[in-house]
């Protein structure tokens, strides 16, 4: 893990760490993925071609948010679920 992750201080709550590794709807998709790369989430590889080419992999650390992203996705189709039929049963 990079010496950046280990110096600066992370949000008490575990939830609140996780979604400040991995999310900020405000970021530009380079900064987000940069900022991953360096908090040990991805690894970057470029390419020396023109035009330039790079690609992003999920590290082994990356790869442990798995379960947890795939809980998050099955709360919000359940969620999304609900009120719709919450919606299509008032009269």
């Amino acid at each position: 893990m990079s010496d950046y992750t280990e110096k600066k201080t992370l949000p008490a709550c575990p939830v609140e760490t996780t979604l400040t590794l991995i999310g900020d709807k405000w970021k530009v998709l380079t900064a987000q993925l940069r900022d991953m790369e360096r908090d040990g989430l991805v690894s970057r590889k470029v390419y020396p071609e023109v035009p330039p080419k790079v690609e992003y992999a999920l590290t082994e650390l990356g790869m442990s948010l798995k379960p947890i992203l795939d809980a998050l996705w099955n709360w919000g189709e359940d969620y999304k679920s609900k009120v719709s039929s919450d919606e299509e049963n008032r009269p």
